[in-house]
């Protein structure tokens, strides 16, 4: 009989190890190169660490420290460790559960005045995973913790380029707050002009009047840039954990490191480099995950229970009994659920699909914008040279006007034309190399920037940067 049963039960057992879908990458078809326009290189970019492309020392320390006290990474980093402990509850339903129970109680009666009684038991349950339901919730489980450490090493990087960005827009606001300060003397310097010769009779009120216009339009814009370094100034300062406070400033906007050609790789690699794509795989993973444990959910679950206990001796002597075990198994399964099963099944089909279909959403996105990026970077560099020549022209302009002005030859409109006509020059070039260098870091993490570094490496060098006060 044991031998029949055994063989009755053996294609149960085989049969169990195949129930569920494996897993299959979706096919996904990369360009041969970017949109942008460069040719394929295998070399990236993404290859470099973050303290050999942003080589300011005081950024540097900044980006060191928003990764030790950011709060969305610490969060990220509290969510690893949630998943961590979920795949260890999941991972405990592979062993038998075993429990236990015991009382005490007083009593007082003729037969026994004044005795304790006790009684104590353990207990075991231990689901036999015959058809995989175990095995799959444990692989669902595990995509999620992996798929959580994907999201914290994408945050990681995000934060990363956002303290990277934010750095180079405020070194922007201090620049173009420079160009408003000089721009404001250039207009004193001509309003002190046109009085002096106000005063002699050599000039009129219109003249006065328009230099002193100029003037005041320029420095009503210093308050408003002083109002968005401020302004940002916070905005690090949360990305780094600290109340608000000055930011320390190291280089320029203009001599912050900005290699002219940036090798964005192969676009067939991407996949592997950038973690948002790791964990949207993770998520379809858990997703494929599911559809076998709604399937197992067919089947019957099988389990072994058991049970051992004991009474006082006083107990066993009413009830003839004073140690009892048990052991057996148990057979559960559906047999009418009014569809539901069913249903369940096809929804786990249906977040399967959609699962995938955000993968390749994602994955087409990142190729767009690893193309948009690149072309900033490349088209803004042009802008900036031109609008570079613009401001030299201009600055010449400025010259000449004051010296035709001198000798007769010109009019004060010249002068002030000039002027106006060159503070909107120099901010436009200001803009222009900000969103290059902005660029570049959207480039480095739509690139997965640092993917081949261990986490244990993202501290990067330990050094103390010298920084210059807060202008």
């Amino acid at each position: 009989m044991r031998k029949l049963i055994t063989a009755a039960l053996l294609p149960l057992f085989l049969s169990g190890c195949n129930l569920g879908p494996k897993y299959q990458r979706p096919t996904v078809h990369p360009p041969a190169n970017y949109y942008a326009g460069q040719q394929p290189n295998e070399s990236s970019v993404a290859d470099l660490a973050w303290w050999d492309l942003f080589k300011d020392p005081v950024l540097q320390s900044l980006i060191r420290e928003a990764l030790k006290n950011n709060y969305d990474l610490q969060l990220a980093v509290a969510r690893v460790d949630q998943e961590r402990a979920l795949l260890g509850v999941s991972r405990s339903q592979y062993y038998p559960e075993i429990d236990y129970s015991g009382g005490i109680a007083g009593a007082q009666s003729r037969v026994f005045p004044n005795h304790t009684y006790y009684s104590y038991s353990f207990s075991t349950f231990w689901e036999i995973d015959l058809f995989g339901r175990l095995r799959k919730l444990n692989e669902a489980q595990r995509a999620v913790y992996f798929g959580s450490e994907e999201a914290r090493r994408d945050v990681r990087l995000l934060i990363l380029s956002e303290v990277a960005q934010g750095y180079f827009q405020l070194r922007a606001l201090d620049e173009q707050l420079a160009i408003a300060r000089r721009t404001v003397d250039s207009f004193q310097v001509t309003l002190d002009l046109f009085q002096r010769k106000f005063e002699g009779g050599a000039a009129s009120g219109l003249e006065v009047s328009r230099a002193q216009a100029a003037l005041s339009n320029v420095a009503a814009e210093i308050p408003d840039f002083e109002r968005q370094i401020v302004a940002q100034e916070n905005a690090l300062d949360l990305l780094l954990g600290r109340n608000p406070g000055p930011i320390a400033r190291g280089a320029t906007l203009l001599d912050q490191n900005d290699p002219p050609d940036v090798p964005s790789g192969l676009p067939a690699t991407l996949m592997e480099r950038r973690p948002d794509l790791r964990e949207a795989e993770q998520n379809l993973i858990a997703a494929n995950a599911n559809v076998g444990v709604a399937k197992a959910d067919f089947f019957p679950t099988i389990s072994l229970t058991g049970s051992f206990g004991g009474i006082s001796p006083q107990l066993s002597e009413l009830t003839g009994a004073g140690k009892a075990w048990s052991l057996g198994t148990s057979l559960l399964g559906p047999i009418f659920t009014g569809g539901r099963l069913k249903s369940q099944y096809r929804a786990s089909l249906a977040l399967r699909d959609q699962a995938r279909i955000s993968f390749e959403k994602l994955v087409t996105q990142a190729f767009g914008e690893v193309s948009t990026s690149l072309s900033a970077h490349q088209q803004l560099a042009k802008s900036y040279r031109e609008q570079l020549h613009s401001v030299e022209a201009y600055r010449e302009s400025v010259q000449l006007s004051f010296a035709r002005y001198d000798n007769g030859l010109s009019s004060y409109f010249e002068i002030v034309d000039a002027q106006i006509q060159l503070y909107p020059a120099e901010s436009s070039a200001v803009t222009y190399d900000l969103g290059r260098k902005l660029a570049l870091v959207s480039l480095y993490r739509a690139l997965g920037g640092g993917w081949n570094m261990g986490d244990s490496q993202w501290a990067g060098p330990a050094g103390t940067p010298t920084s210059t006060p807060t202008p």
